[in-house]
């Protein structure tokens, strides 16, 4: 674990580029091996505003590294937060904690006031107005959305003191898990339903974009699927009857245009439908 914490305390930047590309390429290939929804799609179109999110998101988290890192320094440095003020305990548990807390306040938390808020759920809708969702959908995020899950991570370095080893290896583990998360692959529903236990697993996850309510708000985690089942927003929905997409605005050419997407922001608000399946 020390070893792994130090690796991850300087981490190139193009090694965790790799892991970005590494992981798209492998869920990618494994899509084509294993697909849960077999309908035929453009794949290279479709990846293609998927493809220019993921890079303005790289963009927006890339020169505020830095913030992050003089932050974690000075928490560590000040024996600032939550995991400075539990007493002694094994690194291995000391890193768990950090990665599961962090979890909580930079993934779970913004991803349910996204939802919760007219403002920033107009934001938020970039990502879920993606007709076929597969792993190139797990970074589709408008760079406004970007900036605000980069605030709640800086306020979770400051409320958990954590150091950015942990910062680095949880950002790590969270784009790995998001492309699994999102991939368009069929697990055997046992071990799918297993896995959401303890991770949040491809049919958990695919449930949450579902294009109607109450579906769309549920299953926010990230990577734990412990805060759903905690605070009560877990639903399971069978996979057979998920359709992607937001009922309210059905135009998948106009919700695959880059230009159209970047000022989704800024228009009408539009309320979903109510309607259990």
């Amino acid at each position: 674990m020390e070893a792994l914490l130090n690796y991850f305390e300087t981490i190139p930047s193009h090694h965790r580029a790799i892991i970005l590309i590494g992981g798209l390429t492998f869920f990618w290939v494994l899509e084509g091996i294993m697909p849960l929804f077999g309908k035929p799609y453009k794949k290279w179109k479709h990846a293609i505003p998927n493809i220019f999110f993921t890079l303005t998101t790289v963009v927006v988290n890339l020169p505020l590294a830095f913030l992050l890192l003089k932050s974690a320094d000075w928490v560590t440095q000040n024996n600032f937060g939550i995991l400075n003020w539990l007493p002694e305990m094994p690194l291995w548990l000391y890193a768990l904690l950090g990665i599961f807390l962090i979890d909580f306040i930079g993934a779970y938390l913004p991803h349910l006031i996204e939802h919760k808020t007219k403002l920033l759920w107009k934001v938020h809708l970039v990502h879920h107005t993606d007709h076929n969702v597969d792993t190139t959908t797990a970074n589709r995020h408008h760079p406004l959305e970007s900036l605000i899950r980069y605030l709640f991570t800086l306020a979770g370095v400051f409320i958990i003191g954590t150091p950015i080893a942990i910062v680095f290896l949880y950002q790590s583990l969270s784009v790995v898990a998001t492309q699994f998360n999102h991939a368009n692959i069929k697990l055997p529903r046992k071990i799918d339903d297993w896995l959401s236990y303890v991770i949040v697993s491809p049919d958990m996850h695919k449930v949450h974009h579902h294009y109607r309510l109450p579906f769309t708000d549920s299953n926010y985690g990230n990577i734990f699927s412990v805060w759903d089942r905690l605070f009560g927003t877990f639903m399971k929905l069978d996979r057979d009857k998920i359709v992607y997409g937001v009922d309210v605005f059905p135009d998948e050419a106009a919700n695959s245009n880059i230009k159209t997407l970047l000022v989704q922001p800024f228009k009408k608000y539009e309320q979903q439908t109510l309607k259990p399946d």
